[in-house]
């Protein structure tokens, strides 16, 4: 099983602000088939809480920021993602948890197939 990993997006700024572009074959492992996000979160609210058997997911948190926990049975990381330009892998058969969520904040999550709720494994 692989290992969840963050992904430096490139960033590009001058004196207008900031710009960040995502290629997908040049930065993520696999080409998005689903886009989602959330947003108007509770801070106590607590979103995913299951692992995928074949999905691939990049959650980003494109304003404010929000905390992903990560597990693979046996033990538990946790992320602090507050930046646009860092993203994180998650690789199937990785229990993830988004929370945390920051007033404000935007998550945006890549996925790598279609939803199917027969790929989620609760618990």
């Amino acid at each position: 099983m692989s290992e969840p990993y963050l992904i430096t997006i490139p960033r590009f700024s001058d004196h207008r602000g900031s710009l960040s572009v995502i290629e997908w074959a040049e930065c993520f492992p696999f080409t998005p088939e689903r886009f989602y996000y959330i947003y108007d979160s509770n801070p106590e609210a607590r979103r995913g809480g299951h692992s995928h058997r074949q999905e691939e997911e990049i959650i980003l948190a494109l304003s404010g920021s929000l905390s992903v926990r990560v597990g693979n049975g046996s033990e538990r990381k946790e992320y602090l993602l507050d930046r646009p330009d860092i993203a994180l892998y998650i690789p199937p058969g990785v229990w993830h948890e988004v929370f945390g969520f920051s007033a404000g904040a935007l998550c945006a999550v890549f996925a790598s197939k279609p939803y199917d709720k027969g790929d989620c494994r609760r618990g």
